[in-house]
């Protein structure tokens, strides 16, 4: 374990922590609010630490796979108490515990709170919280990429790591103009949203939170009733970039680089906006009788469903209160999640397609066993390393997904509010339902519940691996194999 370089890498994400966390100490500045010197202070803070551990790069630069996943687990939970710490030094949500919840709820864009009350928040602590899925959404490591050629041709899997997805290409050949490309198309598409909503007639902080929440697929409201006040030209524009910020990254440098036909025949796209499609009109016929016209119902429909399947997490309605079958879409939609390479959670659509894939062509082995059969996306074969892993990462999921609702069912709240909680942590989707429905909360949940919870999240941002790999004794005793070169 190349524990220097680690550390090193541990090293400049406090230094980028604490040149963010200076952001919202000018908005505090800006309305006025004493609350922003606790950002000043966390940032003082982590710079000290970062700066000490960065200020001799490490002259052993071999990097493993291990040591990838490892790096990755470690600047998350380091990212995640760092984040925390202002909101305990200005005494808004004075628990470290609850703390530490909103704050990895933010950077994991799960978008989960224990506040009832969002509005009683500074306007600093609201900007934190937005910004946080901003950074998060795309990876701070990918950030960091841009910036820093950390391990020279080894930081490939520090991208695969973070990037959500069965697999992570380079765009181009270098790994660090792959990030710039991301992080370029995520600012554009955030900096269009942002105009939009403006043009819309929303005041100029809620477009920055609001279009941070949305690019990230987080969720955090500023609203205590998420976007239900915001007029419906507002709830479009952000319901149709949620889809947009769903969609694999890759597709928009097709965009750039001029090759459409490449992106028609991308499946995995059409897959996601056929089911996006599909459940709108079902839940729109669905709660019919529930709005003026069917074209109310659509609108409000295409808006949950973008916001839960690309795990965003923002409403405009209390959609704890519509028909079973609607709900059970919704909770269906969770699962699925969006494209491989966006900034959404859940298992994503390319899995689905691949499992779907292989399990059609076990079915077939059966009725004629000589056949030789391989599973095809867009008419390449999937290697079958990548549908192992598919195969590994939906068993992994599962036991997580079991494990997480067994322990926190030791508290006694409904079988629905239990189970979708952890379908919205683990899928970083924010809400749930029942009792931790679009309306509600987490707080009801006690310390022990809530560390499963914030596992969940973690987990399900970094896409199991780096999470679980931690608590493996042999990651800490064996040398690992160079994977990437």
């Amino acid at each position: 374990m190349n524990y220097r370089f680690i550390s090193y890498i541990v090293g400049w994400i406090l230094n980028f922590q604490g040149i963010f966390l200076i952001i919202p100490s000018f908005v505090a500045l800006y309305y006025g609010e004493d609350s922003g010197f606790a950002y000043v202070v966390t940032s003082i803070i982590c710079l000290a630490i970062g700066v000490a551990l960065t200020l001799k790069k490490p002259s052993n630069k071999a990097f493993y796979a291990k040591d990838g996943f490892i790096s990755v687990a470690a600047c998350w939970i380091v990212l995640s108490i760092t984040g925390a710490l202002p909101f305990v030094f200005n005494g808004e949500i004075p628990s470290i515990v609850d703390a530490m919840f909103e704050t990895i709820s933010g950077f994991t864009t799960t978008g989960a709170t224990i506040l009832s009350d969002v509005e009683a928040l500074s306007k600093c602590n609201l900007f934190w919280r937005s910004f946080t899925h901003w950074i998060g959404g795309m990876g701070v490591l990918v950030f960091v990429l841009c910036i820093l050629p950390l391990a020279g041709g080894d930081n490939m899997h520090l991208l695969k790591a973070e990037s959500p997805g069965p697999s992570v290409n380079k765009l181009v050949p270098r790994v660090r103009d792959t990030a710039l490309i991301l992080y370029g198309i995520y600012i554009f598409l955030t900096i269009i949203e942002v105009v939009l909503l403006l043009i819309s007639g929303m005041t100029a902080f809620d477009a920055l939170t609001t279009s941070f929440g949305t690019a990230g697929t987080g969720g955090f409201g500023i609203k205590n009733n998420s976007m239900a006040d915001y007029s419906v030209a507002i709830q479009n524009i952000v319901g149709v970039f949620m889809m947009l910020f769903g969609v694999n990254f890759s597709i928009y440098f097709l965009l750039l680089v001029r090759k459409p036909k490449q992106i028609l025949k991308s499946e995995e796209l059409r897959v996601y906006v056929g089911i996006i499609a599909i459940s709108t009109i079902v839940i729109g016929i669905n709660i019919r009788g529930s709005f003026p016209s069917i074209w109310s119902a659509l609108q409000q429909a295409f808006f949950q469903v973008s916001s839960v399947i690309t795990t965003t997490g923002f409403a405009t309605v209390d959609f704890n209160l519509w028909p079973s079958l609607s709900k059970s879409v919704l909770i269906l939609l969770m699962f699925v999640g969006a494209c491989a390479g966006s900034t959404g959670g859940g298992i994503k659509v390319s899995r689905i397609v691949i499992l779907w894939k292989d399990i059609k062509n076990e079915l077939a082995a059966y009725m004629h066993p000589r056949s030789v059969r391989t599973v095809r996306i867009e008419g390449k074969k999937v290697n079958n390393e990548i549908v192992n892993s598919v195969k590994t990462y939906i068993s992994l999921y599962l036991v997580i997904f079991i494990s997480s609702v067994l322990l926190i069912s030791f508290e006694n709240y409904s079988f629905e509010t239990n189970f979708t909680a952890v379908a919205a942590t683990l899928n970083n989707v924010g809400p749930g339902f029942d009792g931790v429905g679009p309306m509600e909360n987490f707080a009801k949940y006690n310390s022990f519940s809530k560390y499963i919870l914030m596992f969940d999240m973690l987990a399900g941002r970094l896409e199991l691996i780096p999470m679980v790999i931690i608590f493996n004794p042999s990651v800490w005793k064996i040398r690992g194999k160079r994977l990437f070169s």
